[in-house]
């Protein structure tokens, strides 16, 4: 069998395997930071858990599959091992900078969430105090 073809099959094999390792992580440890961003809606959380894995598997695969050709062939062990180091190593680097954009994306999801609940007051207001109050700290007297 051609080494090209050998180099094929091994990068398809450890590139799916990488990829479905890393979705099955960022899925598994994901949810609860999900959870968190939707605010408990456990529900939705574990319905874009999915979508965002769904969409990892095809942007990934897509990737894979695209640079799975290789310009010149591979003649011996060697070559065999430097095209693998190099076709893979991309692949690495596609999925960590996949999975950093995901949690950039959520964390300021996150924090718009914080923000909100923040500016929320734990309880409404219950009335006006009609005391006077005198020093810097008082309202204005009305004028008439």
């Amino acid at each position: 069998m051609d080494l090209t073809v050998i180099a094929y099959i091994v990068y398809l094999l450890i590139s799916v395997a990488l990829t479905v390792w890393v979705a099955r992580t960022l899925s598994r440890n994901g949810r609860i930071f999900l959870a968190d961003v939707l605010h408990g809606n456990e529900k939705l959380a574990e319905a874009v858990n999915h979508l965002l894995v769904v969409g990892f598997y095809l942007v990934n695969f897509g990737f894979v599959a695209l640079y799975l050709s290789q310009d010149e062939a591979v003649r011996d062990a060697r070559a065999l091992f430097e095209a693998l180091s190099v076709k893979l190593g991309v692949v690495l680097l596609v999925l960590g900078v996949m999975h950093l954009g995901n949690v950039y994306v959520l964390n300021k999801i996150r924090r718009r969430g914080v923000m909100e609940r923040e500016q929320v007051p734990p309880v409404g207001p219950q009335g006006w105090t009609t005391t006077p109050r005198t020093g810097p700290w008082a309202p204005p007297a009305p004028q008439g």
